[in-house]
């Protein structure tokens, strides 16, 4: 996908980490990374669950309480009051709105008690943070579109989970595209074929399983098969990529064409891979060369690879 491609993702947020004031202070969150960098390459679609559940700004607190039953209840704090059954039943009806709009991804405030993906303070009867876990709102949305990217502003502040998200955002909008045709067996075979090794370097898991399943797409009910490659093709990038899996996945590829280098070529691209797998340099270097070599090789079939395709560096900010 290139940068002009990535105009085309649509991600959902939540609105105060645009700089919308919908806080409960009145205030906002605004994020430099996602209002100044991935903004240039995305359409935002901004939802406060809180807001539109009608509860103003400002507005009391609200905190998660652990109930009976293990239950998790949203109450407002100097009140009590619970809203829970109110909150539950805006996000399902909101997040089945949202389902119908094809993001491609989700960022979450992080420790809301409506919108927090993970790690939110449940309190228990004594008002102590007695465990953790998800917004109300966060977790409607998880049930309704569990095959996209979802990340919260903390996480992304750290460089690893910006390309990681970066890399499945991508993947989900090339999926996004690939489901909207008419496809046929073949066309599932040639998307695999071309995911290959982008899948490889995130899990030798799925990569086998994605294999077996698209096997018997001329055997089984096409959209059945459709199904269950999204539900794995999506847990696949939901691994994230590690060194050694990159290099398993660099050294697949260079085996395609290796004997057609000179002994230096093929001592060069071994050094260019080593390298990279004892952390000398980034997996930028051995692609390249990789690239340059399919190219002056004409070898088609790599050619096509996504996994030749670097990130765009926009839609990844050095420093947030």
């Amino acid at each position: 996908m290139t940068d002009d491609e990535t105009r085309s993702l649509r991600v959902g947020i939540s609105a105060c980490l645009l700089g919308e004031r919908v806080r409960y202070d009145g205030g906002h969150k605004r994020d430099r990374f996602l209002t100044e960098v991935l903004a240039k390459h995305v359409e935002w679609v901004p939802v406060c669950p809180e807001v539109e559940l009608g509860l103003g700004v400002p507005r009391p607190r609200m905190r998660l309480v652990r109930g009976r039953g293990a239950t998790t209840r949203l109450l407002v704090e100097d009140t009590g009051e619970d809203l829970t059954a109110r909150m539950r039943a805006y996000a399902a009806w909101r997040a089945h709105g949202l389902a119908s709009l094809e993001l491609d991804g989700y960022v979450l405030k992080s420790r809301s008690p409506s919108c927090g993906l993970s790690r939110v303070p449940v309190h228990d009867a004594e008002d102590a943070s007695a465990a953790v876990g998800r917004g109300l709102f966060a977790e409607a949305l998880a049930a309704a579109l569990p095959l996209i990217p979802m990340e919260d502003e903390r996480r992304l502040a750290r460089a690893a989970v910006r390309e990681h998200f970066a890399d499945r955002l991508l993947a989900a909008a090339r999926w996004r595209v690939f489901v909207k045709r008419r496809a046929r067996a073949g066309d599932l075979v040639a998307f695999h074929a071309a995911h290959k090794y982008a899948i490889l370097a995130h899990s030798a898991t799925h990569y086998d399983a994605l294999g077996r399943l698209v096997a018997t797409a001329g055997r089984r009910r096409l959209a059945d098969v459709i199904a269950e490659y999204a539900t794995l093709f999506a847990a696949a990038y939901g691994v994230p990529a590690t060194r050694s899996r990159h290099v398993k996945a660099l050294e697949h590829m260079a085996a395609f064409f290796t004997r057609a280098l000179s002994d230096a070529g093929r001592a060069e691209l071994t050094m260019a891979i080593a390298d990279f797998g004892r952390g000398a340099t980034s997996l930028a270097d051995p692609l390249a060369l990789i690239r340059a070599h399919v190219h002056r090789l004409g070898v088609a079939y790599l050619a096509e690879q996504v996994y030749l395709q670097s990130l765009p560096a926009a839609l990844i900010a050095p420093d947030a």
